[in-house]
């Protein structure tokens, strides 16, 4: 007999109980008994068994919420770790996905989210900064490998993107069933262990032992069940029928949950729509209307505005205070007064306040305000001019207490600082030229502005000027001058002698400040500013004795970042101005400190340079660049390193060809030999393209004496484009150049081969280089002087006589031979004098006496050839007697 329907807990036949109930076969009874107990069931752990697609989707889901977590702390490396798993997840759930003959939802979710992530953090460039090394890594090999990645699912994507919603509600249905199918076999589960603890343990059989019944399809649902329990014959009993055990009709179990699903949607829609609809009429909105200031018959005078002033003011920096209402509020409140005509100085005090609360509006001192706030910003203090200088009898001061405050009766007195209201606007003006893109319309925009801030700071110094005290006109002159030092006036750069306005108003602000100023800080800025303005208007000489008198490279170390700065901007103008003024050298010795070290953006406050050693901290950053200069105050960084590289090659070249075979010959310019050397080192030198490179090619060509070759590599069409047009005047800047590459190739060349020639003609070399023979001479003439040439000059045949003192290529590098082994020489001497332990002893007598002879010989040499020198001439000049 089949063991499928017995009622004891217990396969063995030894634990059944002594009476044995025979059930008769299905056909022939009307009782059933109350329900089947399955031996198994507590003797093995229930086994629910899944189908392979909820398998392989619940591994890809599992993956999408453990990355999900990861993204929200940014950890880059385990997202990346993540997507690869998902990846390979995929690839196992293909087979599943090609049956279904569409790819999940959640799938293409997860990836256009993870898109969105990934591009998000690649935007923000502050974040990427601040990211650790792993994370960063992590971030741009993920972004290679999703934009790869997604290539396969382009057109379900794009289809996702526009239609994201749908779909959802069938996940959500399905993800329901699931929960309440789970739910179902709980219950099922409690309830049949309920009543098998009830019922007596007994042993049913039926009468016939085939085990035909095995094959039968148990299909136990949560409906059934709930039927099988509620419904019977009688306590105890329950009909079990013929279509119970058959099979389903595929389309019939289809049709089923179909129709599951359609009620569960609709009683969610019904749910989420939370009622009927309401019909809206047309027209807009209603506007709810603003909180009355004061009470129908409330006498509106100076106590109630004050108080009601007052209790506004109070709200301000508290948590949950709304910014826009309060400035709303103050706006009602003047209007209110000035209604009621409580007089102009009530009127003036909450004025104050109104431009006060518009500076609170933006908590963050870091950022810039919002375009509209600032317009109302620069309405604001207009408007207050116009109340300070419509009544000048009001007196206003920020030492006025608040108990001193009369705003009822004349004479009025109001506490507050207009000079102080003003220097914030001018900040805030500043900053919102920082957080603007350069190239954008927007900055261009908001620079109109600054016509109506400069207009702001003339009219408050014509009201201080003559009420104010000496501190608060430097501090309004200071600020107009930082507004005018870096505009350029045409009509003063081309008419230095006459008086020009900006120089005269530049004058007079900078002469009050440097004679009442207590601040070293004010004085020094206003004089850093006035060396710039006259540098930009190529006054070379006042704008040098000026710096020189001043004395602020001593100590500008101890000054504050901003003013360093300015420093910085001052020096590089002033070197600009000298190397137009054809002042080489000056221009080198200006320049050199701030491109020596390759931080010129840095230090000019134009922008800020990675650092390598250490990360800067977010603090540190964001004060940083708070001190970046607005981007039409910027000097052309590369207009600055081409000036700096075209100087040191002016002197550079001469000097290394006069010195070529100087083994201690020092470095002028420690950058341009850097470029050099690079230059070098590359295996094939193509035509030059940049900058640089066309500085490199001049300078090969000036060391062999072509100057024509030199001046086409540093004055063609692409070094005008970039460099040259950008002087204004730049023929004139051009043509300086042109001759200075002449004099320089000029004294190139009689360096590098004044050992080949005798004698040379002042005709011929003029010829070669296209300069005034008169030039020539005297450039030989400072030669002779300064004894960098051995020649002399024979006035009646124009030529240039050649003194043979200067050694030749293989007599130098035989002195430096014996240099070098003599130094070699002194070294072991001193090893065996150090190992033989009598250095205290001997006191290297013998490198002494090798010294003092050396120092003799060479002294010697130098009167021999002093003697012979001034033989020469003495032969030279009867000759010419003779002759």
């Amino acid at each position: 007999m089949s063991r499928f329907f017995k009622g004891s807990d217990s396969e063995s036949d030894s634990s059944s109980s002594d009476s044995e109930v025979n059930v008769p076969r299905p056909g022939a009874s009307t009782a059933r008994p109350v329900a089947y107990a399955f031996s198994d069931d507590e003797d093995e752990p229930k086994r629910i068994v899944r189908s392979a697609k909820d398998k392989r989707f619940d591994e890809l889901r599992e993956i999408i919420k453990k990355m999900g977590n990861h993204k929200k702390i940014k950890d880059m490396a385990s997202v990346l770790t993540d997507f690869e798993e998902l990846g390979k997840a995929y690839d196992k759930s293909k087979k599943v996905i090609e049956k279904e003959n569409q790819i999940p939802r959640f799938f293409l979710r997860c990836l256009v989210e993870l898109e969105d992530f990934v591009s998000e953090c690649w935007e923000d460039r502050e974040g990427r900064k601040q990211m650790s090394k792993n994370n960063a890594k992590g971030l741009t090999t993920l972004r290679q490998k999703l934009k790869k990645y997604n290539r396969d699912f382009e057109s379900d994507i794009a289809t996702y993107r526009e239609n994201p919603d749908e779909g959802e509600e069938e996940e959500a249905v399905d993800s329901e069933e699931e929960k309440s199918d789970e739910e179902a076999r709980e219950d099922f589960t409690k309830m049949k262990a309920a009543k098998e603890e009830s019922r007596p343990s007994k042993k049913v059989t039926y009468d016939d032992d085939d085990d035909d019944d095995d094959d039968i399809d148990w299909e136990m649902s949560s409906d059934s069940s709930s039927s099988e329990s509620d419904g019977g014959e009688g306590p105890g009993t329950t009909v079990y029928t013929a279509a119970m055990f058959l099979k389903k009709q595929p389309g019939e179990e289809k049709k089923e949950k179909k129709e599951k699903k359609e009620k569960r949607v609709k009683k969610k829609r019904e749910e989420d729509e939370g009622g009927e609809w309401e019909e809206v009429t047309k027209g807009a909105p209603m506007i709810k209307e603003a909180p009355k200031m004061f009470a129908k018959d409330t006498e509106v005078n100076h106590e109630a505005v004050i108080k009601k002033l007052n209790e506004i003011i109070s709200a301000r920096g508290k948590k949950g205070t709304d910014r826009n209402e309060q400035i709303a509020l103050l706006k009602e409140l003047q209007s209110i007064s000035n209604a009621n005509n409580l007089g102009p100085a009530i009127s003036m005090k909450i004025m104050f306040h109104i431009i006060s609360a518009i500076y609170d509006y933006n908590p963050n001192i870091a950022t810039c305000m919002r375009s509209e706030m600032w317009e109302k910003c620069l309405a604001g203090v207009s408007e207050l001019l116009d109340m300070v200088e419509a009544n000048p009898d009001i007196n206003i001061g920020e030492n006025i207490l608040e108990e001193s405050e009369n705003v009822t009766t004349p004479p009025y007195r109001v506490r507050g600082c207009v000079l102080t209201i003003v220097e914030r606007m001018d900040e805030e003006f500043t900053k919102m030229l920082q957080a603007c893109d350069a190239h954008s319309t927007e900055y261009v925009d908001r620079l109109k502005d600054e016509k109506e801030v400069c207009v702001i700071l003339d009219r408050l110094q014509t009201y201080l000027v003559p009420r104010g005290t000496t501190e608060e006109i430097c501090r309004v002159y200071l600020r107009r001058i930082e507004h005018m030092y870096y505009k350029f006036d045409p009509e003063a750069y081309d008419n230095p002698k006459l008086e020009n306005k900006s120089f005269k108003d530049m004058e007079e602000m900078c002469k009050f400040i440097y004679a009442k100023d207590l601040t070293d800080r004010l004085r020094t800025r206003s004089m850093l500013c006035q060396i710039y303005h006259q540098a930009l208007h190529d006054r070379w000489y006042q704008a040098r004795d000026l710096m020189l008198m001043s004395h602020l490279q001593d100590t500008i170390q101890h000054s504050d970042v901003p003013t360093q700065i300015l420093y910085n901007r001052t020096m590089v103008q002033l070197g600009l101005c000298a190397f137009r003024k054809g002042n080489i050298r000056d221009a080198h010795n200006a320049l050199v400190d701030i491109q020596s070290g390759g931080r010129a953006k840095e230090l000019l406050a134009q922008g800020l340079l990675l650092q390598r050693q250490h990360e800067r901290t977010p603090e540190q950053e964001k004060i940083e660049k708070r001190r970046l200069l607005p981007y039409h105050m910027h000097i052309n960084l590369e207009l600055l390193e081409c000036v700096y590289l075209v100087s040191a090659m002016l002197i550079e070249v001469p000097y290394m060809a006069a010195h070529e075979m100087d083994a201690r010959r020092r470095m002028i310019s420690k950058n341009f030999h850097h470029v050099m050397r690079m230059s070098e080192r590359q295996a094939l030198t193509g035509p030059p393209e940049s900058m640089r490179e066309h500085v490199v090619a001049a300078s090969k060509a000036m060391k062999t004496g072509n100057w024509k070759e030199c001046k086409n590599y540093i004055i063609n069409e692409k070094m005008n484009a970039k460099v040259w047009e950008l002087f204004y005047k730049s023929e004139t800047v051009q043509e300086m150049v042109t001759s200075k590459i002449q004099e320089e190739s000029l004294r190139t060349y009689l360096f590098t081969y004044s050992s080949v020639y005798d004698s040379l003609s002042l005709e011929t070399l003029a010829e070669m280089f296209e300069i005034d023979q008169g030039v020539v001479h005297s450039i030989i003439s400072k030669m002779i002087i300064n004894e960098e040439l051995m020649a002399s000059l024979d006035e009646p045949t124009h030529t240039v006589v050649m003194h043979r003192t200067e050694p030749t290529r293989l007599q130098s590098l035989a002195l430096q031979l014996s240099e070098k082994v003599s130094s070699l020489v002194d070294n072991n001497e001193r090893i065996m004098e150090l190992k033989q332990g009598n250095l205290f002893f001997q006191k290297s007598g013998g490198m002494q006496d090798r010294q003092d002879r050396f120092q003799g010989n060479y002294q010697q040499n130098r009167n021999q050839n002093w003697q012979d020198r001034r033989n020469q001439r003495q032969n030279y000049s009867q000759r010419e007697r003779a002759y």
